[in-house]
């Protein structure tokens, strides 16, 4: 590794990457990076934009959202300069380089995710997100050694809904009608999915302070249940590819599939500037200096 990799995450560190599927990083964000995220989250679903920037896939936020439901929008570097910084950031690459054993890395895409809270007295399942595999959506990619970087923006834990992990999961390679993100049964995914592992099933919940971010592999099962308290659970999901990763077709589709050009070719590199290389030397010299 690189000196910059080891100030970050420990050869012990990517090796608990590689056999529990995922890993902690420490505090990453310092409390007014922190506030600002939340500030940007405030002013997206405001509808707000900065500068001549458009929603993916051009779609406008509903008008009127449960009250349980997840928000999610993606590619919120596009359209918000917090959300942007954050995403090229160094640190975030430095990591996932160091964590996928790459030299250099790309953004896939990112989310920027909103669970509304409902209270303890909430008793449906609407703000479940469904155990899944997020390389079944990114199958048009040519790699699975692709990663997400789960930035929590406040104290995270089981009772304003927690990611779950399923502990080694990755190890049972893609498996079928894993794409499940919004299938919020998560006990009748269990039994669909439980069948088909190869470890044991063991679900350990990321727990995790302010500014802490959960990197899970591709290929791991995770979801989260319901945010109990009175307060949004906010994240930034930054997920990272490869250097070098080109274009599967005859796969599941992918919208960024569409930003190659009108005629994508087998092979063809996400190298372009929707997919740009993490390394904001700004955004890691004030996380440095604070």
């Amino acid at each position: 590794m690189t000196p910059a990799q080891e100030c970050l995450v420990s050869e012990k560190d990517i090796a608990e990457y590689w056999e529990r599927g995922y890993w902690i990083s420490p505090k990453l964000l310092n409390d007014k990076q922190i506030q600002r995220l939340n500030k940007a989250h405030d002013r997206i679903w405001a509808g707000e934009i900065d500068g001549d920037g458009f929603y993916y896939e051009g779609k406008r936020l509903p008008e009127n959202p449960s009250s349980m439901a997840i928000r999610k929008v993606n590619n919120g570097w596009w359209i918000n300069d917090e959300v942007r910084a954050l995403c090229s950031s160094t640190v975030i690459g430095t990591i996932g380089c160091a964590l996928m054993k790459v030299s250099a890395c790309r953004l896939w895409h990112d989310q920027v995710i909103e669970k509304p809270g409902a209270g303890p007295e909430l008793k449906t399942v609407e703000g479940n997100v469904g155990w899944h595999q997020d390389y079944a959506y990114w199958q048009a990619a040519s790699t699975t050694n692709m990663l997400t970087a789960w930035v929590a923006l406040q104290d995270t834990d089981l009772s304003n809904g927690a990611m779950l992990t399923l502990i080694s999961s990755h190890k049972w390679g893609l498996v079928g009608e894993s794409a499940s993100f919004y299938d919020q049964d998560l006990s009748a995914l269990r039994r669909r999915f439980e069948k088909q592992g190869v470890t044991e099933w063991i679900e350990e919940p990321c727990i995790l302070e302010a500014g802490q971010a959960s990197f899970h592999h591709a290929l791991c099962f995770h979801g989260s249940g319901p945010n109990q308290s009175y307060k949004p659970r906010r994240s930034v999901a930054i997920h990272v590819m490869p250097d070098g990763t080109g274009y599967r077709p005859g796969a599941q589709y992918h919208t960024n599939v569409r930003l190659l050009g009108p005629r994508p070719v087998a092979g063809q590199k996400f190298n372009n500037h929707y997919f740009p290389l993490l390394e904001d030397p700004q955004y890691e010299m004030e996380l440095r200096s604070t």
